[in-house]
């Protein structure tokens, strides 16, 4: 029996912030006792750390660069056969709730072709999600910590008073009262914490948040680094996980209820990390309020967990997997090849071929809107290239890159000492080089040039 499959999807938020991924707090009991009889994922990195981006790879299993998605504002084009568009054609039912982030289409200043900031997103820019909806494509110009609204599949608009992860998640339960009982479902809950609300430029917790996590241990990145707003945000920050976990334990809660539970695989990921301003000393690295476009761990290592079917007993999984492996992951749930239409691996595959003698793995990712980088990350060194000069708004990719930072993970696994630039590890770097040209070149279709630097 094919299994429904539910992915809940959190917004810029940090794998350490959970206690099975090494949080000391209790913030994430109800992912924690998920972790605990599925797999959880110990090195998952994102292939694109931007909201959008990220988004149209879940969506497509392509990379950004692909679909065009290479920044926010950009749309998913409608020629593109999605996860839900594969798994409506194959008898599932689909739902969607919460941030979408891929209907409106503008250049980087925002002048648009199509807008659906406080709009309903009509049904062909919704991904092949063709059912249940309760979205916003712009969550957070619709919404703040605390009241807002989304529309749902008729257009209507559904407006909600309360804390906004609570808010949707009452709004996801109701699915489970109107499904076709008949078919299996694949469902997305995309909440937008615990992402900072621009236009306020703040992380909102539930009320209490500060007091609740004033005492919080600071991850040693952070505390080594010093600067950036992590001492204000940190406990607002919790905070919002805290409520995502409390949420996801009603989704468990409810799918218990209904007698759904034991045929239904969940996911948990993020799109991305936040380094929360520590990494902005460079100019070329991002801009003075960026939070996550960089390769560092902070912006790129983010939870996955999944639970149910065959992922039940995995464990802790120390290799380093991409999320942009999710797609296919899906796919491979329901009995949907894709081959190579879609990017990455079947994670299970992973996950009973643990093989100690194999070559390590590593994973890939492309930066965009503040600067165009790419990297590459083995279990043991970080190397990433940018593109002097060029807008990374403006330009998904470039022709010639710089060395930008490379670390020894062994030695410096908080990525404080930048060895790019050190002769003594020019071997190393070359070697890394190669694999970094090697993917792009195969991603992307062209070789581009690295210079010496920094």
């Amino acid at each position: 029996m094919r299994p429904n499959i539910l992915i809940y999807f959190t917004d810029q938020q940090r794998a350490d912030t959970c206690g099975c991924f090494g949080q000391p707090l209790n913030v994430t009991p109800n992912l924690d006792a998920l972790a605990a009889e599925g797999t959880a994922f110990n090195a998952a990195f994102t292939p694109q750390p931007v909201c959008g981006p990220f988004r149209a790879v879940l969506q497509s299993g392509r990379w950004a660069t692909d679909t065009g998605c290479f920044r926010n504002n950009i749309m998913l084009p409608t020629d593109v056969k999605t996860v839900a568009g594969y798994l409506a054609g194959a008898g599932y039912e689909t739902a969607y709730v919460g941030k979408w982030h891929l209907a409106s289409d503008g250049d980087a200043d925002y002048h648009q072709r199509l807008d659906f900031f406080d709009a309903p997103v009509p049904p062909e820019y919704r991904g092949g999600y063709n059912g249940f909806w309760r979205a916003a494509d712009v969550l957070e110009f619709t919404s703040h910590g605390y009241g807002g609204h989304v529309f749902d599949e008729n257009g209507n608009r559904r407006d909600f008073d309360g804390y906004r992860v609570d808010c949707l998640t009452d709004m996801a339960l109701e699915f489970f009262d109107v499904r076709d009982e008949s078919k299996p479902f694949f469902m997305t809950v995309s909440h937008i914490e615990p992402h900072h609300q621009n236009d306020r430029r703040h992380y909102e917790g539930p009320a209490g948040s500060r007091e609740r996590f004033r005492d919080f241990v600071p991850p040693p990145d952070l505390a080594a680094l010093g600067d950036g707003d992590w001492r204000e945000e940190y406990p607002d920050y919790l905070g919002a996980c805290a409520s995502l976990d409390e949420n996801l334990g009603k989704m468990v809660a409810k799918l218990k209820e209904k007698g759904l539970y034991d045929d239904t695989v969940i996911i948990f990921l993020s799109d991305h990390g936040s380094h929360f301003k520590t990494r902005n000393r460079d100019a070329h690295l991002c801009g003075a309020d960026d939070y996550k476009r960089t390769c560092h761990d902070a912006a790129l290592r983010v939870p996955l967990v999944i639970a149910g079917g065959p992922f039940r007993g995995g464990g802790h999984v120390g290799d380093l997997v991409s999320t942009g492996s999710v797609p296919k992951t899906v796919l491979a749930l329901a009995g949907i090849d894709v081959g190579d239409a879609m990017i990455g691996e079947d994670l299970l595959d992973v996950v009973r071929g643990r093989d100690p003698d194999r070559p390590p793995r590593r994973v890939f990712a492309q930066i965009s809107e503040s600067r165009v980088g790419r990297c590459i990350r083995t279990p043991d060194w970080l190397y990433s290239v940018y593109a002097p000069g060029v807008e990374g708004s403006s330009a998904p990719g470039a022709d010639r890159y710089a060395d930008d930072f490379l670390y020894d993970l062994r030695a410096d696994p908080l990525q404080l000492r930048n060895l790019a630039g050190d002769p003594a590890y020019f071997p190393r770097r070359d070697v890394l080089r190669e694999q970094l040209l090697d993917w792009i070149e195969r991603t992307e279709g062209f070789r581009p040039e690295i210079a010496d630097g920094p």
